[in-house]
């Protein structure tokens, strides 16, 4: 793994002679990863099966020793596209026959060996694994699956290096703001009164927000997810989200009588809606600055058809001229989750083609997204790699990539910790940490907590604006 192999041999004396020892030379940076085969306890195993210990156990005491980090590094070894199983190992100081295996079975233990308890119990505070492969299961002796056990350990040396190479000391800079706007948090609370109101089931109609763990949160309380209103069946409670709709929608939900509707719209978003629909009282060709495929787009469109003109780069100003009706005036109006930078070069490519273009009344940009952006814009440049948590559908979220990026740093964007690759890590000391509006903070706390299984970290979090904004819940669930 690029430091040194130590051969052990098998049994609670051997073994803790061998911790000992790693214990007096190692610093609590040095990844330790102990690699050998072990018995299966679990009938889902067989001979040459990979294991990856969560939890070490032994059969001379009730003391335990928990490897949190195994999704991570079980995501790795997946990633390598090899099979792994997880799961309590437990230590054993003899051969453990088939009758003890079932009494460890029993325990929730997947696996035994005979040494690595042991071992790692004299370092709790290094970066740990432990990965086994099944040699023999109570149907098949060592013999047999010995040679299959040890053909399988020939693979796992490459993600291990992984592993090693991301273990060290981490600087994480936190970005402040982060994670759920005022409008987030009305409307997952809108969907959370509906259930308590009304009971389950309460229809949504899209996701409530672009976040793939809030959209769960609230199927496992009772809420279902639907893509069209007629899809919600007859005196249901249906909840519309946060990105808006169209009046076309508006209507064909308030012609289903039966139906009651509660509308989750964030209100930045119906400023917008607003606007667009006064402007186009006044017969103004309109340009809506934004991504056409996204569901706010889409809802802010529908308030006047004829009139809107989606504008997605500055690149598309110059065919305007052509599609906009002459002699009429000319007013834009924004998505509200752009990056800030990058609609500033559209509008100002806008108003040299159209000087006299109409802008907004105050900025369609929402203040959330424009408080996250200006966190990572402020702590971008320190980092080495910067992570972003959140939806790969979440406009927000996916802009907050991009103005890292611009600002020099690397950046990936990652659901949840079980994307974070290893890969990533190699040679980075400095780790940039946000998230985006429809994000859970609590995503952001696991990857930090992962990162923490890689050695030490040094925490520090750079607030850069203060958010007080609360937004009132529809009249239907206060």
């Amino acid at each position: 793994m690029g430091g040194a192999d130590v051969i052990i041999g098998a049994g609670p004396d051997r073994a803790r002679r061998a911790g000992e020892e790693l214990a007096a030379n190692l610093d609590v940076k040095t990844a330790v990863a102990l690699v050998g085969v072990s018995g299966g306890l679990s009938p889902d195993l067989h001979p040459g099966d990979l294991v990856i210990a969560s939890e070490l156990r032994n059969t001379e005491s009730s003391v335990s020793l928990s490897l949190p980090g195994v999704s991570f590094l079980a995501a790795e070894f997946r990633r390598a596209g090899l099979g792994v199983h997880t799961g309590p190992l437990v230590s054993s100081p003899r051969y453990v026959r088939a009758r003890e295996r079932l009494e460890l079975a029993a325990s929730g233990a997947v696996a035994v060996d005979m040494e690595s308890a042991w071992v790692m119990g004299y370092l709790p505070n290094n970066p740990l694994a432990v990965i086994r492969s099944i040699s023999d299961t109570s149907e098949c002796g060592p013999v047999l699956g010995g040679a299959r056990a040890l053909g399988s350990l020939l693979a796992v040396r490459r993600p291990l290096e992984r592993w090693a190479r991301a273990c060290g000391e981490h600087e994480v800079l936190l970005a402040a703001p982060r994670s759920f706007c005022a409008g987030v948090d009305r409307a997952i609370e809108t969907v959370e009164r509906a259930l308590s109101l009304h009971g389950a089931p309460v229809y949504v109609r899209r996701q409530i927000v672009h976040n793939l763990h809030v959209v769960r949160d609230l199927e496992s309380k009772g809420a279902v997810f639907v893509e069209e209103i007629d899809e919600v069946p007859e005196h249901a409670v249906v909840v519309l989200a946060a990105h808006g709709v169209s009046p076309a929608v508006r209507q064909q939900a308030a012609q289903r009588r039966d139906l009651r509707v509660i509308d989750a719209t964030c209100p930045l978003v119906a400023k917008v809606h607003t606007e667009a629909r006064r402007y186009a009282s006044q017969d103004y060709n309109l340009v809506l600055i934004g991504h056409p495929d996204h569901e706010e787009v889409i809802g802010t469109l529908g308030e006047a058809p004829d009139r809107f003109h989606v504008v997605e780069g500055a690149d598309d100003v110059g065919r305007l001229e052509l599609a906009l009706e002459p002699r009429r005036p000319v007013a834009y109006l924004t998505q509200t989750t752009l990056a800030t930078d990058e609609t500033a070069e559209i509008v100002a490519a806008l108003r040299r083609r159209f000087p006299e273009i109409t802008a907004p009344p105050a900025d369609d940009i929402c203040y959330a997204t424009q408080n996250r952006q200006d966190a990572v814009r402020q702590i971008a440049h320190r980092c080495d790699l910067m992570v972003v948590v959140g939806s790969a559908n979440s406009s927000n979220t996916a802009r907050l990539v991009e103005v890292a990026r611009r600002e020099g740093c690397r950046a990936e964007l990652i659901e949840d910790v079980s994307q974070l690759e290893l890969g990533w890590l190699a040679g980075v000391t400095s780790v940039g940490l946000t998230a985006g509006a429809s994000a859970p903070d609590l995503l952001v706390q696991e990857v930090l907590d992962t990162l923490r299984l890689l050695g030490p970290v040094r925490l520090s979090e750079e607030r850069t604006a203060e958010e007080t904004v609360r937004f009132s819940l529809p009249t239907q669930v206060r």
